[in-house]
């Protein structure tokens, strides 16, 4: 393991004596805020500390089996059973090692949190929105596999059965995390159910996902800056969906972004979950700004996730999927399709740990 690393290891230790200690003090123990904040420090730095102790430990195992070995004569049973710790030895220290390096990369309080996946048809017309129904499908699946539970906050259908828009929240173990690199632009090659002549056609969606904000650390909007509509709902949802303006759209004036819920018969509701999709717009657009400030100095290879990026190619007549920043590409379009996404989700994070580990390199380095 390299120095800079070893190095950022043994603070670890250092700290959870530290931490230890302070949890002992009595004026700690009362500040219930306080002692709740410093526990989940402690419990994290200790993961961490303890695997590196472990990894200390393998470190003198193998140096003794070495010299074991080279004590010994071959034709001796100790010679054989020194042999095999060393093998050993040195497995589990490149395991332990690959673990204490990603335990050490930062990170992203947002992964944790719940999020909102927006699906806009884009170029194509028709065949745009069957493909955003198609997209729909394949998030609303995956997140069934992954046992999160998801929410339909608002839809605009169009004539064939697609969506000309539609926005679901999804919460479970880690959903932004797992989903935030589906956010850009997604592009279909197939032959339309409406094409007679058997040609291919390129269509578009955008897919948008934003963390839903955390209320307690949320950007404070003024009231003043609002403007709220009602308006009847369309699409699914019962007969009471054509007699009451249940549904609302906020409009953030100074920004002009726009939220709309129509899920829920209660206004009252639609309008708290519009304004939570409000919020998350709102903080995914200073995040990119602050992304677009990072990118002049360096270009992360998965991007920023901007809409305007075209991430994906599902190409229907080779069955194949190719994930563009990473250049991945699986035959495995039909299964992808039906929420079978784990090796596409696995390779993105992939990444995305790699940049982050050369990113702590750089700041490591001397």
């Amino acid at each position: 393991m390299k120095p800079f690393l070893i190095q950022q290891l043994e603070r670890y230790a250092e700290r959870l004596g530290e931490l230890d200690f302070l949890l002992s003090r009595e004026d700690i123990m009362a500040d219930m805020a306080q002692f709740m904040k410093l526990s989940r420090e402690h419990a994290d730095v200790a993961a961490v500390a303890s695997r590196f102790a472990r990894y200390r430990q393998r470190q003198a195992d193998l140096a003794e089996a070495q010299q074991m070995r080279a004590d010994l004569p071959e034709s001796d049973d100790m010679h054989a059973m020194a042999n095999e710790e060393v093998l050993a030895a040195t497995q589990e220290l490149a395991d332990l090692a690959a673990e204490l390096q990603r335990m050490l990369l930062p990170k992203d309080p947002q992964d944790a949190r719940p999020a909102f996946v927006e699906i806009r048809a884009g170029t194509g017309g028709d065949e745009s929105a069957l493909f955003a129904a198609d997209l729909l499908r394949m998030y609303t699946r995956y997140a069934q596999n992954k046992g999160w539970k998801i929410e339909l906050l608002s839809e605009s259908p169009s004539e064939l059965g697609g969506y000309k828009e539609v926005v679901m929240r999804i919460e479970g173990d880690d959903v932004f995390g797992k989903l935030r690199f589906e956010s850009g632009g997604h592009r279909v090659q197939r032959v339309p159910t409406t094409e007679t002549q058997g040609r291919i056609h390129t269509s578009a969606c955008t897919v948008a996902v934003l963390a839903e904000p955390d209320e307690t650390q949320a950007v404070h909007i003024n009231p003043a800056d609002l403007r709220i509509d009602t308006y009847r709902a369309s699409g699914a949802g019962g007969q009471h969906i054509n007699k009451t303006d249940s549904a609302v759209r906020v409009t953030h004036l100074p920004t002009g972004i726009v939220a709309e819920c129509q899920d829920d018969r209660s206004q009252h509701r639609n309008k708290a979950k519009a304004l939570q999709v409000l919020v998350a717009r709102i903080e995914e657009k200073e995040r990119n700004a602050r992304a677009a400030k990072d990118a002049a100095l360096r270009k992360g290879l998965i991007g920023s996730g901007d809409r305007s990026d075209r991430i994906r190619t599902y190409n229907f007549p080779q069955g194949r999927f190719t994930d563009h920043r990473i250049a991945l590409t699986l035959y495995k379009l039909t299964a992808i399709l039906e929420g079978d996404m784990q090796d596409v989700v696995d390779a993105l994070q992939a990444t995305r740990q790699a940049e982050q580990l050369a990113d702590l390199e750089i700041g490591g380095a001397p």
